[in-house]
Formats: structure tokens, C-alpha cells, sequence
């Protein structure tokens, strides 16, 4: 069975008896459910994950993934003033993803 990393911080995560590192990319069956849940109800959402995911989606590491989960958890209109830049995020993790996807 898996083993699910509960520190993200770590370099190295071992799934299955292999080693997954924080910058390989995330697999097809992840990206796919990223997608899923980028499904928003609000339209504005919806274009730009949308359109960040078809430009950088097969790029993304674990780190990135988990920074755009936590995005992800916000409700419609708090992940809309964050990628407007009405509202700031406190936590430094998803910056990065945070400005990546108001360049989408």
C-alpha cells in the first residue's frame, strides 16, 4: 500500500517501492483529478485554472500540487480575490502557484 507523506516539507517520498521526488512531475491519473476539482462554480475560476492547467499541468511537481490544494480549498469568492489580488494569502507555499496562475 501506499504510503501517503504527511510532512510535505520532506525531499522524498516513497510510493510503491519507488522514490518520488517534490519536483517530478505529477502522473496523468493526479492531473486528472486536479483538473476535476479545479471545476469551479464560478466561470472566472474555472478559465484560469483551466488554462493554467493546460499550460503548466504536466510540469507540476508534488510541492506545487499540494500548494494548489490548499488554493483549491477556498471558497469561489476568496480563490477569486486571491487570483485578483484583492486578497492576500498568509501562507508562503502557494505563492508561487498563487502568482503563476494570475499569469495564466
Amino acid at each position: 500500500m501506499a504510503r501517503m507523506p504527511t510532512d510535505l516539507s520532506q525531499p522524498d517520498v516513497s510510493v510503491e517501492g519507488s522514490v518520488v521526488r517534490d519536483d517530478d512531475p505529477i502522473g496523468e491519473r493526479r492531473l486528472a483529478r486536479m483538473r476535476w476539482r479545479c471545476r469551479r462554480g464560478m466561470l472566472e475560476n474555472d478559465l484560469i485554472l483551466a488554462r493554467f492547467l493546460d499550460a503548466r499541468g504536466s510540469e507540476l511537481g508534488e510541492q506545487e500540487c499540494a500548494a494548489l490544494d490548499r488554493l483549491l480549498d477556498l471558497t469561489d469568492n476568496e480563490l477569486w480575490d486571491a487570483l485578483c489580488g484583492r486578497a492576500d494569502i498568509a501562507d508562503p507555499a502557494v505563492r508561487p502557484v498563487l502568482a503563476a496562475l494570475r499569469r495564466a
